[in-house]
């Protein structure tokens, strides 16, 4: 099933910060990651995912660092900061309301009709 983008749009600071709140993580990775962990639902491209790495980055609520192993590809990573954790468990708070109200109101609907 595809998912509107519109439902999408409000959710990616959540997914990106409650992945790497997990482990630090490279973009590629991160993308892989919210595919499969979704199972196919979410699909970010690349052209979605760095705006928000970038603008995350500046909020202060991550930060980025470059890591590889000698003579290996230089990757670069992003791992949360504290500042971030405080976002996230903000927004995860949020989230729990917000689909608590969606909920209710499908549920309702549901009865109604049915």
């Amino acid at each position: 099933m595809k998912i509107n983008k519109e439902l999408l749009k409000g959710s990616t600071v959540i997914l990106v910060l409650s992945l790497i709140d997990r482990e630090p993580m490279y973009g590629y990775q991160m993308i892989q990651e919210i595919e499969n962990q979704s199972s196919g639902i979410f699909k970010f491209k690349e052209g979605t995912l760095y705006p928000i790495l970038h603008s995350l980055e500046a909020d202060g609520m991550i930060e980025s660092y470059w890591w590889g192993n000698d003579g290996s590809r230089q990757r670069k990573y992003y791992r949360i900061t504290n500042k971030g954790n405080q976002s996230l468990k903000e927004k995860q708070q949020e989230w729990v309301t917000f689909r608590s109200a969606v909920d209710m109101i499908l549920a309702r609907g549901t009865y109604i009709w049915s």
